[in-house]
């Protein structure tokens, strides 16, 4: 009788502490999930990423839109067509003393050295003769190159058109940069300094539309030729 006690206590024993356990277990999960309820998690906010111009703290302002800045867009020049016909009603004059239209050649297409094209005519004519202003305008520049020889570089008053004059065998007399000089007025005199042919003394004049930055050395090309042949 007392061996079948101890066996019913024993059971008796292991059911209250599995129960136990179960409880204990059951009140643990129950509170965790009580307290996952009540304490929401913490929403993970995208990163500020600074766009151009714009600061951290600017980017990461509340309820604020902040617009980036954007670079100046410069304004496309007009067609070159549109310069083309401004230079028309200038009436530009031939520069060489002594040329009419019918002596002129159309050489601005002409193959260069390295594949360049020529993009100026050259204006036949003897040594000495006057080099004449085509238009009214400003000396910008006196210049000696290895191609051009004794050059001269004027812009119109605009500034919109350089006349380029290369080859010449002098400058006239008290021609300065940055002086004025009215359409006709005498210039220099032809000749073959540069990689000219001493034997074929000529002027080699050019037209360019200058760029934002008035550089006298470079620009659009335009054709002479139509302008002064017409």
């Amino acid at each position: 009788m007392r061996r079948i006690d101890r066996r019913r206590v024993e059971r008796l024993r292991r059911r209250v502490l599995t129960v136990g356990l179960s409880f204990a277990a059951g009140a643990l999960a129950a509170t965790a999930l009580i307290a996952h309820n009540e304490t929401p998690a913490r929403a993970i906010e995208p990163a500020v990423v600074a766009t151009s111009g714009v600061s951290l703290d600017e980017a990461a302002a509340p309820h604020e839109t902040v617009a980036p800045r954007t670079a100046a867009i410069e304004a496309a020049p007009p067609p070159i067509s549109d310069a083309i016909a401004a230079l028309s009603k200038r009436h530009l004059l031939i520069p060489v003393e002594g040329i009419g239209p019918g002596q002129l050649q159309d050489t601005y297409d002409d193959a260069r050295a390295l594949g360049r094209r020529h993009d100026a005519i050259d204006i036949m004519a003897p040594r000495g003769t006057e080099v004449r202003a085509a238009d009214d305008g400003t000396v910008a520049k006196l210049f000696t190159s290895k191609a051009g020889g004794l050059t001269i570089y004027e812009f119109d008053p605009t500034e919109t058109f350089s006349y380029y004059y290369a080859h010449l065998d002098r400058y006239a007399s008290g021609l300065a940069e940055r002086q004025s000089v009215r359409r006709g007025q005498l210039l220099g005199y032809v000749g073959s300094t540069g990689n000219a042919s001493e034997s074929a003394p000529h002027l080699h004049f050019a037209i360019a539309r200058l760029g934002t930055d008035r550089s006298w050395w470079k620009g659009d090309p335009i054709n002479p030729y139509p302008l002064l042949a017409k």
